[in-house]
């Protein structure tokens, strides 16, 4: 983008940003740019170039990006934007609602995380609301997005917003937009949202006094604090093994400076459990100090908790991500192919998934509660393996895109109809899981719940969770799955992902790994009843895939293969399907590494 441009759209922001600190954040770069210093003027331009090239996209889910000053940064101004044209979509969406004004009239939820300037972002969007005559109930302090989308359900709004950046660096900051049945925008709203978002003109504001004043601000905790907690409790089967062995499992839990804490800790110990949570990372706090990424699924993330849990005795490591929609455990013991650290193995997501399934299904079929058409949902780069245990309980397994969003479409589906009741269980492999229909985005916190007595029961009968995964491993194959995740940052990080998509496309491989491609899915234009979408799957001729696509929310490209190595095929013994499996990924991943540039 030519220098004046930059200058001119920097100019722009500065006239219409109120906040004055990502106001000076600006002014100072456009000084330091004009100033002709040689070296600190170049990094400013370059500074500025990035900040301005484009504007923040308000995506299919809503906004993520590097907080600061600028139309290409999460700041305040950008935040009432995206929230003015939701106002707008949400008028014209329900007329008769909007007619009604103050009373009876439209509504929306919005929750927090402890990211830096959350807290300011949730009351700029809700103050919009309020402008635009739609009353905004707004949680008085941190709270999970799985409770955001209970609150929606729950108070009946018809919209809500969770500002977060889920658990991304903490640079970053964003939010995510929920339709009236509490689950993430999909078609057609989602394009009319960002239609009306970018032909935003005005953007109306009221302050926090008059909203109050109004009625238009209402600020929400235990009124819905209680009912979530309570429906949680609901969705476990065995209350009573839990009363009775509470004492028999210590956990050791962290919310990895996030929102978990509150949730977790009260259900955990309403149930009489024994939890410790590591004091180091139980508050909030947006800088998220003692990890690099605030992330269950990065092995580091837990340290500080396995390290917790190793000196006092802990049965069962969990950590959920700052907004606590993201779950994961670690474990002692040894199980090869799995990362451990300090005697605990840390569970993959789509081994949780499986365990989490299982669960499910055995104590469902156990109680005589299994619907007569009961079927689960996951996503295109899970585990084949989550299938193969749906189908030995008689559930079927339907697959979707990668997004909690589409395991809430068949949920939605599920509701009436013949599919009324049949829905039992959601997951995707980025340790996502949903196990109620009360909340329809994934849950870490009745995850951690339901964990919680999955542990106890089968410390009852004598095993661990391991066991039980290895007696899966023997009647489903021995699954493995592996990812890589490929960052390319700046203005010229989109064009190079395209191109590494395209280049797959134009010339796809006839071989990965040295294993014959049998088959190539491109869900580009829609595939197999799969909506458009920019993902390609390689099916291998052993019954592995792998699958490719650029992330919605980061600046990566990521790669997936989940592999299955039978126990025939390996003389029935476990340990020889595991290296087998171990063998196949490596060599897929190097085939990868050598087209990504690793």
């Amino acid at each position: 983008m030519e220098k004046n441009t930059v200058l001119e759209r920097a100019g722009g922001y500065i006239a219409q940003e109120k906040d004055p600190h990502f106001r000076s954040e600006v002014e100072t770069l456009l000084s330091a740019a004009n100033s002709g210093g040689g070296g600190p003027a170049e990094a400013a331009a370059k500074e500025l170039e990035d900040r301005f090239y484009q504007d923040l996209e308000f995506g299919t889910g809503g906004l993520r990006g590097v907080i600061g000053g600028g139309y290409n940064r999460m700041n305040t101004l950008m935040v009432k934007k995206a929230t003015q044209g939701l106002a707008n979509y949400i008028r014209t969406a329900f007329p008769e609602k909007a007619a009604r004004g103050r009373e009876g009239g439209l509504s929306a939820a919005l929750a927090f995380d402890s990211r830096r300037y959350s807290a300011e972002f949730a009351e700029a969007a809700a103050l919009i609301f309020a402008a635009n005559g739609i009353k905004a109930y707004l949680f008085s302090a941190l709270r999970p997005t799985p409770e955001l989308s209970f609150a929606i359900r729950f108070l009946g709004c018809d919209t809500g917003i969770v500002v977060t950046a889920s658990h991304n660096p903490p640079q970053y900051n964003g939010y995510k937009a929920y339709w009236n049945d509490g689950a993430q925008v999909i078609a057609p709203h989602d394009r009319g949202i960002i239609a009306e978002v970018q032909a935003v003109s005005e953007i109306r504001e009221i302050s926090r006094e008059e909203a109050l004043k109004l009625g238009l601000l209402q600020i929400i905790d235990k009124e819905v604090d209680g009912p979530y907690q309570a429906m949680v409790k609901s969705r476990l089967f065995r209350p009573d093994l839990i009363k009775e062995k509470a004492g028999e499992v210590k956990i050791v839990y962290t919310p990895l400076h996030g929102t978990g804490a509150f949730h977790v800790e009260q259900i955990l110990g309403d149930l009489g459990l024994r939890v410790l949570t590591v004091p180091e990372q139980r508050e909030g706090n947006g800088d998220f100090p003692t990890v690099d990424f605030p992330n269950p699924e990065e092995a580091a993330a837990l340290d500080m908790a396995i390290k917790l849990g190793k000196k006092e005795g802990a049965d069962v490591v969990m950590a959920t991500d700052p907004d606590a929609d993201r779950f994961g455990i670690a474990v002692p013991g040894l199980q090869p192919g799995n990362v451990s650290q300090d005697g605990f193995v840390l569970i993959s997501g789509n081994q949780m998934g499986v365990l989490l399934a299982d669960y499910i299904f055995l104590s469902l079929k156990e109680q005589g509660k299994l619907p007569p058409k009961p079927l689960m949902v996951n996503t295109v780069v899970t585990t084949g393996m989550q299938k193969r245990v749906a189908a030995s309980y008689g559930v079927e397994c339907v697959e979707v895109l990668t997004g909690f969003k589409w395991i809430a479409d068949v949920m939605r589906r599920c509701d009436t109809g013949e599919m009324a009741g049949t829905f039992l269980f959601g997951t995707e492999e980025s340790y996502g899981y949903l196990v109620e229909t009360e909340v329809r985005d994934k849950d870490g916190v009745s995850a951690a719940a339901l964990t919680a007595e999955m542990t106890l029961y089968w410390r009852s009968r004598g095993k661990s969770l391991l066991d039980r995964l290895n007696e899966l491993y023997i009647r489903c194959g021995y699954w493995q799955e592996m990812g890589i995740s490929k960052y390319f940052q700046g203005p010229q990080g989109p064009g190079i992902m395209q191109g590494i998509m395209e280049g797959y496309r134009k010339n796809p491989p006839g071989t990965l790994g040295g294993i014959h491609v049998t088959k190539v899915r491109d869900i580009k234009n829609g595939a197999d009843g799969l909506p458009p979408s920019d993902v390609l799957q390689f099916f291998l001729e052993d019954g592995t895939v792998v699958s490719a696509r650029p992330s919605g929310t980061e600046p990566k490209i990521k790669f997936y293969a989940t592999c299955c190595a039978e126990l025939q095929a390996s003389g029935g013994k476990l340990e020889t399907a595991k290296a087998e499996a171990g063998r196949k990924l490596e060599a897929i991943k190097k085939d990868i590494r050598s087209v990504i540039g690793e």
